[in-house]
C-alpha cells in the first residue's frame, strides 16, 4: 500500500517539451539583428593590466565594439552583496584571478567575435598569486557569518573528557559543471531591458541588474523558463550577464554571450576548498561531552560569499558543550558560489568522519554511537524540532542495507581477494522559508493557470507545483498549467537551498484559498447559486466544483463564471519569511547513508558497490521526482568523494583541468544501484508539509564512503577526493 504522505510519482509535465526539443533555453533565443559577444580573459592571476591594444580587434571584419575597463560605463556594487552579486566587472586594471574578464568583443557573428577576441593584446604587471588555503601571507576573514556560536565551556569539557579525538580534514575545490554552458541574451527597447539568462532566480537577477546598472527594477525583465542544469551556479548574477546587457546597449542591438566550457570553470563559481579541525570529547560509554569545529574555506579577492561550513556541528548531535567557527582565506581564484549542499557538503564530511574515528577509538558500532547522541532538541538553542525522524532513518537504512552483517574489524570483510568495507553517516540540511508570491487564474473553460517568477532548474518544480495546484483546486492534472521563469510574474525566491518547493507551495496554497473565497464572494448574493451565503469554512472542492460540506450541493468554476459573464477569475497569495522578531522553529530534512565499497588491495581501485539512503523530507509531493533528486545528489556525492577536484597551478593560478576530459565526473560505470527510502510524515511549519530534499543527496555520502574505505582497508583518509594512491 502506498505511503499516505507520498504523492503520486507522475512523469514530469515538462518532459515532452524537453525531449521533443521544443523547450526554449537561453542559447535558443534569436533575433533578426542579433550580435554576438565573446569574453577576453586574463592570462595572469594577480597584478594589473598595464596596456590593452584593441586596434586590430576593432579593425577586424564584423567587429562592432570592444569594451574594456577604459571605456565601459560605470557599474555599481549592490547595497548588499552578501548573497548573490560578485564585484562588478571591468571596474579597473587590477587582476585578482586567472581568467578574469578584461574585455568583451561584440561582432556580427560568433566566429567574428571569437577572432576579434583573439586579436586583443593585453600587457600585465604580474605579482605572485596566493592560491593555497595554507599560504602564510593570505588574508583571513574571521567569523564572516556570525557563526561563532555554541553553548557550554568547550575547552574545559574537552580537557575533562576521558576520550578525545582531534583531526584535520580537507575537501577539494569542486566545479558545478552543468551540462548546458551558461548564456545570456540581452536586448534593449529604449530604457526597457529584456534578458534571457541561465539564472536560478529571475527575481533576484532582475534586482542585481537593477543595482549594477542603476536602473529601476520595473524596467528590467529576466526570463529563464528552462535551464540546462545549475547545481547552484545560477544563484549569483555573474559578470557575463551584466556585460551582455552593457554590450547590447553599446551596439544598440540584441547581444548573445555564451560561455565556453573552459570559461565555465572561471566565471560561474565553484565549491570552495576547506580545511577543518574537529575536536570531540566523550565518555567511555560514548556520550559526547564536547564538540569543537573550526573550518577554513577559500574566498576570492574583494568578494563576499556567505556559506558556512562549521554550522553543521551546531545541530548535529547532543552535547552540553558545542562550538563552531568559520574563517575565510582570501586567495587569487575566481569567485566561489553555491554548489549543491553548499557548506554542509564539506562540513558534514569532517563531522561524520570524526564521529567514525570516535566510534573506532571507543570500540563502538558507528550506528550505535550516533543513536546514543541523537539530539532530541537543538543542542544550542534548546528548541524542539518541528519534526525529526532521523532515528527512523537510521533504523530503516540499517535494515535495508544489512548493517548487522558488518564485521567491525578493519580489513576483516572480503569478497574473494577484494576488500569490502561498510560505512555510514547521518546528515541533515537546514530548511528556510523565503517570501514568495503566486497567482492563480481559473478560466471559463474550467482550466487553471498558476504563475510565479520562480524557475525549475531541472528538479521537477513545474511538476510538483502542477500537482499541488491540481489537488488544491480539485482539477484534473491536465487542466492546470504552470508558468514560471519570468521576473514579471509574482516575486519568488531563487531555486536553491531546497527552499523553493516550500515557499512556492505555500504561496500557491494561499492563492488557492483566496481564489475560492473570491468565487464565494461572487455568489454571496446570487439567488441562482446553491453556494449563496456560504463561507470558506462551509465548503470543500471536489471534481472541479465548490460544494457545501453539509449537503454536498455546489457548482463548477465554469458555471459560476458563465452565469456572471466573466472569462476568468484571478487571485494572488503569498508566503512570508519569518521576521527578525519571530522565533525560527528548527526544522529540515534528515537522512542516513550506508555505503559498501570494494577496494582492490593490489591496484587501489575503489568502487562503490551499494549505497542506501533513508530520508525524512516531510511530505513528498511526487515520489518519482523526489527520489530522482536524492539519486542525483548521491551521484554528486560519489563524485565529491572519489573523483572531483579542480586543480589550480600554484605558481600561475591557472586552472589546469578545466575540461570534461580532465575534470573527473562520475559516469554510469562509477555508479551502482542507488536505493532510496522515505520515512516520516509532513512537517507542520508550512501548509504543504514539505521540508525539501534536493540538497540532501550529497551530505553524508562522501563521509559514508570514506568511512567504508577505512573499514575495508584500515587506512583513514582525511581528505577528498580519495584516490588510488591514498589506499595503496
Amino acid at each position: 500500500m502506498a505511503h499516505p504522505d507520498i504523492g503520486e510519482g507522475i512523469d514530469r509535465v515538462d518532459a515532452r517539451v524537453k525531449v521533443s526539443g521544443r523547450a526554449a533555453y537561453p542559447t535558443d533565443q534569436d533575433h533578426p539583428d542579433l550580435a554576438h559577444a565573446v569574453l577576453v580573459q586574463s592570462t595572469v592571476a594577480a597584478g594589473r593590466v598595464t596596456a590593452l591594444d584593441t586596434a586590430a580587434a576593432e579593425a577586424a571584419p564584423g567587429v562592432l565594439a570592444v569594451i574594456t575597463h577604459e571605456n565601459a560605463p560605470e557599474l555599481h556594487e549592490a547595497p548588499d552583496r552578501r548573497a548573490t552579486l560578485p564585484p562588478p566587472p571591468l571596474r579597473g586594471d587590477r587582476i585578482v584571478h586567472h581568467g578574469q574578464t578584461v574585455a568583451v568583443v561584440v561582432a556580427e557573428t560568433f566566429e567574428q567575435a571569437t577572432e576579434g577576441a583573439r586579436l586583443v593584446r593585453a600587457a600585465y604587471e604580474r605579482t605572485d598569486p596566493v592560491v593555497d588555503i595554507d599560504h602564510p601571507g593570505a588574508e583571513h576573514v574571521r567569523d564572516p557569518f556570525g557563526s561563532d556560536d555554541g553553548t557550554g565551556d568547550v575547552a574545559a569539557a574537552l580537557a575533562a573528557a576521558p576520550v578525545r579525538v582531534e583531526q584535520t580534514y580537507r575537501t577539494a575545490v569542486n566545479t558545478n559543471n552543468p551540462m548546458g554552458p551558461f548564456a545570456t541574451v540581452a536586448s534593449w527597447d529604449g530604457d526597457q531591458l529584456t534578458v534571457h539568462d541561465c539564472t536560478q532566480g529571475p527575481s533576484r537577477t532582475r534586482a542585481d541588474l537593477a543595482a549594477t546598472l542603476k536602473a529601476p527594477q520595473d524596467t528590467i525583465r529576466v526570463l529563464a523558463p528552462y535551464l540546462g542544469g545549475g547545481f547552484g551556479s545560477g544563484l549569483r548574477t555573474w559578470s557575463h550577464t551584466v556585460l551582455a546587457a552593457v554590450a547590447a546597449r553599446r551596439v544598440g542591438r540584441p547581444v548573445k554571450l555564451v560561455l565556453t566550457r573552459k570559461q565555465m570553470f572561471t566565471s560561474v563559481g565553484h565549491r570552495p576548498d576547506t580545511r577543518q579541525t574537529l575536536k570531540i570529547g566523550a565518555t567511555r560509554d560514548g556520550r559526547i561531552t564536547a564538540l569543537d569545529h573550526e573550518a577554513w574555506q577559500t574566498l576570492s579577492m574583494g568578494d563576499v560569499n556567505t556559506e558556512t561550513v562549521a554550522r553543521v556541528s551546531l545541530s548535529g548531535y547532543a552535547s552540553p558543550a558545542v562550538s563552531a567557527r568559520d574563517v575565510q582565506v582570501r586567495v587569487n581564484v575566481p569567485s566561489p558560489g553555491s554548489m549543491r549542499a553548499p557548506g554542509d557538503g564539506q562540513g558534514n564530511f569532517a563531522l561524520e568522519c570524526a564521529l567514525d574515528e570516535l566510534a573506532h577509538e571507543l570500540g563502538m558500532d558507528p550506528l550505535e554511537l550516533r543513536l546514543r547522541n541523537y539530539a532530541g532538541e537543538h543542542p544550542v538553542t534548546g528548541q524542539r524540532w518541528s519534526s525529526n525522524d532521523l532515528r527512523e532513518c537510521y533504523r530503516v537504512g540499517a535494515e535495508k542495507f544489512g548493517w548487522s552483517r558488518r564485521d567491525p574489524a578493519p580489513r576483516s570483510m572480503r569478497r574473494g581477494r577484494t576488500l569490502v568495507g561498510y560505512g555510514m553517516a547521518g546528515t541533515s540540511f537546514f530548511f528556510y522559508q523565503s517570501s514568495c508570491a503566486a497567482r492563480i487564474t481559473v478560466n471559463r473553460d474550467g482550466g487553471a493557470v498558476v504563475a510565479s517568477a520562480g524557475m525549475d532548474l531541472g528538479t521537477g518544480t513545474y511538476t510538483v507545483m502542477t500537482q499541488l495546484a491540481s489537488e488544491l483546486l480539485a482539477l484534473p492534472l491536465g487542466r492546470v498549467r504552470m508558468v514560471m521563469g519570468d521576473s514579471s510574474l509574482p516575486q519568488a525566491p531563487s531555486a536553491g537551498g531546497s527552499g523553493l518547493t516550500g515557499a512556492m507551495g505555500s504561496a500557491i496554497h494561499a492563492a488557492s484559498r483566496h481564489l475560492i473565497r473570491s468565487f464565494l464572494d461572487l455568489v454571496r448574493d446570487d439567488p441562482g447559486s446553491p453556494l449563496r451565503g456560504a463561507g470558506t469554512g462551509d465548503v470543500r472542492v471536489e471534481d472541479g466544483r465548490i460544494v457545501r460540506e453539509d449537503d454536498g450541493r455546489g457548482e463548477s468554476y465554469e458555471e459560476i463564471l458563465t452565469r456572471h459573464r466573466l472569462d476568468e477569475l484571478t487571485a494572488e497569495g503569498s508566503a512570508e519569511a519569518p521576521g527578525e522578531d519571530q522565533p525560527v522553529v528548527p526544522t529540515g530534512p534528515y537522512a542516513a547513508k550506508f555505503a559498501e565499497v570494494h577496494v582492490d588491495p593490489d591496484l587501489g581501485v575503489i568502487r562503490v558497490a551499494r549505497l542506501v539512503t533513508a530520508a525524512h523530507c516531510g511530505r513528498i509531493l511526487n515520489e518519482k521526482t523526489a527520489r530522482s533528486q536524492l539519486v542525483g545528489g548521491t551521484v554528486g556525492g560519489i563524485g565529491m568523494a572519489l573523483l572531483e577536484e579542480t586543480v589550480t597551478e600554484p605558481h600561475t593560478g591557472r586552472i589546469a583541468n578545466g575540461t570534461f576530459g580532465d575534470y573527473l565526473i562520475a559516469v554510469n560505470a562509477d555508479i551502482p544501484e542507488l536505493d532510496v527510502h522515505f520515512v516520516g510524515g509532513p512537517d507542520p511549519t508550512n501548509p504543504t508539509g514539505t521540508k525539501g530534499c534536493g540538497e540532501l543527496g550529497i551530505p553524508g555520502t562522501p563521509a559514508a564512503i570514506a568511512n567504508a574505505v577505512f573499514h575495508a582497508t584500515g587506512t583513514r583518509v582525511r581528505h577528498l577526493p580519495i584516490t588510488i594512491e591514498d589506499v595503496l
